[in-house]
């Protein structure tokens, strides 16, 4: 192991690119083969941790780590983003027996990614709408995974006019798509409102980047040149990703529209697949009929229904979701959760040229100018939980009620007042899954991936605040339906999804599988 030499001061824009793409495979590497070191913490917040081959690294510990260090020939030497992925792959070879050379590539990817957005953010003003900002925000993404911001390996320019991260709008490509070819489930009338088909056809609205991936394939060709399929032009309304990247919102429409990606993101290749379209009238009308029995106030983004084309059946398809004005309460601004968390304390931002902006969300967070964070938390609690508990206890829907699936909406001062839920492609429900995964997969989207990330990011800013007994009283409020509170109160371990293992081990994206991690929300028996 050769630890990188420091980089030039200069170059602030690789500096912040390693930082933000360490942070997550730190969180990765030291929660599923980590073991931490017995004893206080080192000068500056440092810990230590024993990897599978008995070596030392030592990290700044926190929800973000920071600044890796190896001990090697008796002193600490730092690594850069570089290394770590090597010291990852070999204690990962030396943990599993496996080998991978596909991962390390994706998180060498991953970081190349940050870095272009970061240069590209460097001429392109932030959006001014708030709710855009924030789905616009995550250069960091999912906080524990190897490879957040990996884009498939290809060149810049093929991803990096379609990055939500570079604050991309674009228009969608319009295709025409013959009747007799086009197959269609729920409703999706809202997509013949982009544009005009010509007599005998229906409108197909494409994301570019997917026709760039897919479009020479045969298939496709046949039906181009045979008339199956036309294209049409450009749609007149610019659509704009989320973080999701292959989910687009169009706000001349007020609809959101989810694609086809053949590209891996995180774990799995982002395609609509054919099973998921052919479950999604039966999953999203249970979900729609349990928020409905909900009092108001809480909110789903119904996945209405989905076109496609019988040639290209998962790579053409274009599933359409509600938008947000008829959902979103008045008077508020509707928010992404996990933008709330976003960002790595103590990292400079290299467009800032007085170097002493941090690099730690984006404009308009609210947890920034909170004045009271206790209060805050117990608003955002309170949208947040109950929704995700009643569709369990009364209907047995598992919302996948993570950061990215869930967003909040604020008043004038910032503080939450709705919570609104997305994608059914996430949702499991009982009895199609046991009711024992389906309560696993329920606490790790909402406590550990929701709700301790956003203790987190409160306790950065304010690290007086007690966040765990107001969940428990949140919690506790369901003990009397729901016997798996109690158990979930009293257990020493939360679970922790193992991203990085499944990845190196090249398990199927949906097969999850957890590690136990430390609950703080834990209570002595009585």
């Amino acid at each position: 192991m050769h630890p990188v030499p420091p980089m030039h001061p200069g170059d602030g824009v690789a500096e912040a690119a390693d930082a933000y793409a360490s942070a997550p495979l730190l969180n990765c590497l030291l929660r599923e083969i980590g073991e931490p070191v017995p004893g206080p913490r080192e000068p500056g917040g440092r810990r230590v941790y024993r990897l599978p081959g008995g070596r030392l690294l030592r990290v700044r510990d926190g929800r973000r780590p920071r600044d890796p260090e190896l001990f090697t020939d008796g002193a600490w030497q730092r690594l850069g983003h570089a290394a770590l992925v090597e010291l990852t792959a070999e204690e990962l070879r030396r943990h599993t027996g496996l080998s991978n050379p596909g991962l390390p590539a994706e998180m060498t990817d991953s970081r190349d990614v940050v870095a272009a957005i970061l240069a590209a953010r460097a001429g392109t003003a932030p959006p001014t709408d708030p709710y855009r900002r924030s789905e616009q925000s995550l250069i960091t993404g999912h906080p524990h995974h190897p490879a957040p911001k990996a884009r498939g390996g290809g060149p810049v320019t093929g991803w990096l006019p379609y990055a939500p991260e570079a604050y991309a709008a674009f228009p969608l490509v319009l295709l025409g798509l013959r009747e007799d070819a086009c197959v269609e489930d729920g409703d999706t009338r809202a997509l013949d409102a982009l544009g005009e088909a010509p007599p005998g056809y229906r409108l197909l609205p494409a994301h570019p980047w997917q026709l760039d991936l897919v479009g020479a394939r045969p298939e496709i060709r046949a039906a181009l040149a045979d008339g199956r399929l036309v294209r049409l032009g450009p749609s007149a309304r610019p659509a704009w990703p989320t973080a999701a990247v292959r989910t687009l919102y169009v706000p001349g429409a007020d609809l959101f529209v989810k694609f086809s990606l053949d590209v891996r993101i995180t774990n799995d290749i982002r395609r609509l697949w054919r099973h998921d379209l052919l479950a999604l009238r039966r999953t999203d009308t249970a979900v729609t009929s349990a928020f409905a029995a909900l009092d108001a106030g809480p909110a789903w983004l119904s996945d209405r229904g989905y076109r496609t084309a019988d040639f290209a059946f998962e790579e053409l398809a274009v599933l359409v979701r509600d938008g947000l004005r008829e959902h979103v309460t008045p008077g508020s601004t509707p928010l992404l959760a996990a933008a709330l968390t976003e960002g790595v304390q103590g990292t400079r931002d290299p467009l800032d040229p007085d170097g002493v902006r941090d690099l730690a969300g984006f404009d308009g967070n609210p947890l920034d100018t909170l004045a009271d964070p206790a209060a805050w938390w117990t608003a955002y609690l309170r949208q947040v939980v109950p929704p995700v508990l009643e569709l369990f206890a009364r209907h047995g829907v598992v919302l996948e009620a993570h950061l990215q699936n869930t967003v909040v909406a604020v008043d004038g001062d910032g503080v939450p007042v709705q919570a609104l839920f997305r994608d059914a492609e996430g949702v499991k429900l009982l009895p199609e899954v046991t009711r024992e995964a389906g309560w696993e997969r329920l606490v790790y989207c909402l406590v550990v991936n929701n709700l301790l990330e956003i203790a987190g990011a409160l306790r950065e800013r304010h690290p007086e605040l007690e966040p765990w007994e107001p969940v428990r009283r949140e919690l506790a409020r369901y003990e009397p339906r729901l016997p798996e509170v109690t158990d979930l109160l009293r257990s020493p371990a939360l679970p922790g999804k193992t991203n990085l293992l499944l990845r190196w081990t090249e398990a199927d994206g949906a097969d999850a599988r957890y590690r136990p991690v430390p609950n703080p929300l834990r209570v002595a028996d009585v």
